[in-house]
């Protein structure tokens, strides 16, 4: 094996734990904004990056960005959100062929009450792969990044 395949090695052994910490952390996070809030994961993404803007509204192609979401997927989640009354849609004043989606009162509210809830399970879930050896030197290079 030559150091060309050595380092690809590395990288698949990388990813794979990424992936490993990301379903350990997403699967937790997914049970408890669902059996406590209504949400997934990605419903609360959306409603996040939404409270987050000026305006609390963003493009669809915005949306799609924060969700990592296809265009598709983000129009069919947008539009779950919106018939649950958690966000509207509405035209761009500036460009007529824009879209935007916008936080409701009813989506600030619901993302307050399930806001603690992500926190704590997420820090939780972090604790719990920083116990295992093969999940610790991610959760410990993910805390340096924002101490």
């Amino acid at each position: 094996m030559g150091i060309a395949d050595d380092a690809v090695q590395v990288r698949a052994q990388g990813w794979r734990t990424l992936a490993a910490l990301h379903g350990l952390i997403d699967a937790t996070l997914e049970r408890a904004l669902a059996s406590g809030h209504g949400l997934s994961v990605v419903e609360f993404t959306v409603l996040d990056a939404l409270s987050r803007q000026d305006g609390f509204h963003m493009r669809m192609s915005q949306l799609a960005r924060a969700a990592a979401l296809s265009s598709s997927a983000a129009t069919r989640l947008v539009n779950r959100l919106e018939d649950r009354g958690l966000l509207a849609r509405y035209l761009c004043q500036d460009d007529r062929r824009g879209i935007y989606s916008e936080l409701t009162e009813e989506g600030r509210e619901l993302l307050a009450k399930a806001r603690p809830t992500h926190d704590e399970v997420l820090a939780s879930a972090l604790d719990e792969a920083g116990r295992m050896p093969e999940l610790a030197p991610l959760v410990r290079a993910l805390h340096q990044l924002h101490p």
